[in-house]
């Protein structure tokens, strides 16, 4: 039986709990949750607690709990399953993670896909460029930094508006709740310094759109993905916490796998 201890109870950790508590995932069980601010059946009061019994730690808690916790997750010598992949766009975050010696560190791959075939095509042959254009509902992209034309943009126009176009790791610093498949898509292909990102306010989606354009040696490549966004956090699709959900059954010994 796989044990698995949550870290962050909202709006999608409390689907994963929900979940695993239902038993949608085969072979686990919901061990813990570690958030202080959501009075679950299974709440524990500090991490040591929660990673006594658990064989794989979600995070799923936001930059910040990845920062506290992440390294002595791995440290304690259980599997690390990161949600806020974006966090990793600080570099000095991402080595203290990877050199943790311990559990694993494993990324979820969020609301988007086709890694595999971007991974193959690199070894293959060099990927020249790679890009990603997010699309969501204008509101859900107001940021406090955005000047007074931006804002009232996204609150109030008609026609979308570009709110970013550079590159990934300012990408995930200036969204932190929006740009995690940014950051995936960056870590498995050329690099936070190399991905180029658009971010883009629709007053008229409803949706949340990522188009992932690549090319290189081995090809060119355009994978596109329409989520639901969260009907509880707009900045996110509501499938992330299935994909959190899909991570945690391939952690368990397959009948097939999709290699």
């Amino acid at each position: 039986m796989l044990r698995v201890g949550l870290i962050g109870c909202g709006a999608m950790g409390s689907v994963v709990a929900r979940e695993l508590e239902a038993g949608t995932v085969d072979g686990a069980v919901l061990t813990g949750v570690l958030d202080p601010e959501v009075d679950h059946r299974l709440g524990v009061a500090d991490l040591d607690s929660l990673l006594s019994e658990a064989d794989v730690v979600v995070e799923a808690a936001g930059h910040g709990a990845l920062r506290d916790c992440g390294v002595a997750v791995r440290e304690a010598g259980t599997d690390l399953l990161v949600v806020s992949v974006g966090a990793l766009a600080d570099e000095a975050l991402e080595s203290q993670l990877r050199q943790a010696e311990g559990g694993r560190l494993l990324l979820c791959t969020g609301a988007i896909g086709g890694f595999d075939i971007l991974r193959a095509a690199m070894m293959f042959g060099p990927l020249d460029d790679v890009s990603i254009t997010s699309t969501k509902p204008a509101a859900a992209l107001v940021r406090p930094w955005m000047d007074e034309t931006m804002r009232d943009g996204l609150a109030a126009g008609s026609a979308p508006v570009t709110v970013f176009d550079g590159v990934a790791r300012m990408a995930c610093e200036r969204f932190p709740e929006s740009a995690n498949v940014t950051a995936t898509l960056s870590l498995a292909t050329i690099g936070f310094d190399r991905v180029r990102v658009r971010m883009v306010g629709d007053p008229e989606a409803t949706r949340v759109r990522h188009v992932v354009s690549a090319s290189g040696t081995a090809g060119t490549y355009e994978l596109s993905f329409e989520n639901a966004a969260s009907p509880d956090n707009p900045r996110t699709s509501a499938v992330t916490a299935y994909s959190v959900l899909r991570a945690l059954t391939d952690l368990r010994p397959p009948a097939v796998s999709f290699l």
